[in-house]
């Protein structure tokens, strides 16, 4: 009768499984290691997919999306909401989603949304649950791993075996000086993940965030691996970068007025060398066209402004990576269709979404990028830096590849963009109820 009377006077609803999951969920050390995974997942995405296909990764990223939507349930009254999602960026998620009534390819259209709308959730929930300093620590755990990965694979492949990793794309060219490819599978892509991580790391030291002797270790790594990728795209990102770093850091010495000053100068002449770069388009594109890299992307984008001008409003639907397979992308690029993209953020969103589409697009990175950099230049502390150099890194990349529209790309766009409006939306000022 004792034992009944204890378990009588129990609370109604008491579940010890159910709370230990919620207890769980809501702990400190759980939102650390599931952003570390979720970062390590989105970058890893490449090889991941050749180790494990298509199912193996849809089902981690399904997973992370379910544990990151449990996480944020439990601790939906502790996080700030107001202001976080940029009024921008919904309204290229909500055209894209749309995009799936008029597309030929529904399912794969509808497929290809979802994917988009996983890793934006993924990057809404470390936007939203992680210290700014508490993001750019996990991306440099993360960023040593993999380029560290990377550089061993090189070295056994290139030096070791002198064997090329033919699953992972790695062509074993380190004995000659490169190009190297990594975990990535080409030197662009590795070369883009380097600059993040040069950036990561820089922050990492300026911020003592971690030992100094580990970030300068993390900055040879950073560095060592950008130089052997031989490419020129990451290379002329890598100019951008450091002129931004410059300007920024030139910036935050100025009092408030001459800063305000400053930036409509430096706003000015970035408007105006972009009128002269069109007025002079054909000139840059026969300079340009002397190299292979340029020639190549030109021709692509020819052959897709050719394809059917009349979807020029409204694209043929969302599908983010080409499906070679499908019309219009197997008429592009060659017989068989080799490309998985236009080879250009700008081009491909402009393909798939239309002009409505691409002017949704560029009013949300040109909005995360003028957040960011009123961030970076006004606040004191130099993490703030970190989303405006990295968002430098990928719109400056964009005009070369599409990888901010997918996977660790889109990603990173969803993190930076989010932490700038997170502290700048207008929304934010708006009475509580």
């Amino acid at each position: 009768m004792a034992y009944l009377g204890d378990a009588m006077n129990l609370p109604p609803h008491h579940h010890p499984a159910r709370d230990a999951v919620v207890a769980l969920l809501g702990s400190a050390p759980f939102g650390r290691a599931i952003t570390i995974t979720i970062v390590a997942s989105a970058y890893l995405a490449f090889v991941l997919k050749v180790t494990i296909d298509w199912p193996g990764f849809i089902a981690i990223v399904a997973a992370l999306v379910v544990l990151s939507a449990g996480s944020l349930a439990v601790r939906r009254h502790e996080l700030e909401w107001r202001g976080i999602l940029p009024i921008s960026l919904l309204v290229f998620v909500g055209w894209s989603t749309l995009s799936v009534f008029w597309t030929d390819y529904q399912w794969a259209s509808l497929s290809s949304i979802l994917y988009q709308l996983a890793f934006a959730f993924l990057g809404i929930y470390v936007a939203l649950t992680r210290d700014l300093i508490q993001i750019v620590r996990a991306f440099g755990d993360v960023m040593r791993v993999i380029l560290l990965t990377s550089l061993v694979l090189e070295v056994m492949s290139g030096l070791l075996l002198d064997v090329p990793f033919i699953f992972l794309k790695i062509s074993g060219n380190l004995a000659a000086g490169g190009p190297i490819q990594g975990l990535f599978g080409s030197r662009n892509q590795l070369g883009l993940i380097a600059l993040i991580a040069l950036v990561t790391f820089f922050i990492e030291l300026r911020t003592r965030s971690v030992h100094p002797q580990l970030a300068t270790f993390s900055l040879a790594l950073g560095a060592v691996t950008l130089w052997f990728t031989r490419s020129p795209v990451a290379f002329g990102t890598t100019v951008v970068v450091a002129l931004a770093a410059l300007a920024l850091f030139a910036l935050r010495r100025l009092d408030p007025a001459s800063r305000r000053v400053a930036q409509f100068t430096l706003l000015s002449g970035l408007l105006l060398v972009g009128v002269i770069g069109i007025l002079a388009r054909s000139q840059v594109v026969r300079i340009l066209n002397a190299g292979s890299e340029f020639e190549y992307r030109y021709s692509l984008w020819r052959s897709i402004t050719a394809v059917n001008p009349e979807n020029s409003l409204e694209g043929f639907g969302w599908i983010g990576y080409w499906r070679t397979n499908l019309p219009p992308y197997s008429g592009i690029g060659g017989v068989p269709a080799i490309n998985q993209s236009a080879l250009s953020a700008f081009v491909d969103v402009w393909f798939q979404l239309g002009l409505v589409g691409l002017t949704a697009f560029v009013v949300f990175v040109v909005l995360a990028l003028g957040r960011s950099w009123v961030l970076a230049s006004n606040k004191r502390s130099v993490v703030y830096l970190w989303p405006a150099l990295v968002l430098v890194v990928l719109i400056a990349v964009s005009t070369a590849e599409s990888t901010a529209l997918v996977e660790f790309g889109w990603f990173t766009l969803v993190v930076c963009a989010l932490k700038a409006s997170q502290d700048l939306s207008w929304r934010t000022r708006l009475p509580q109820d």
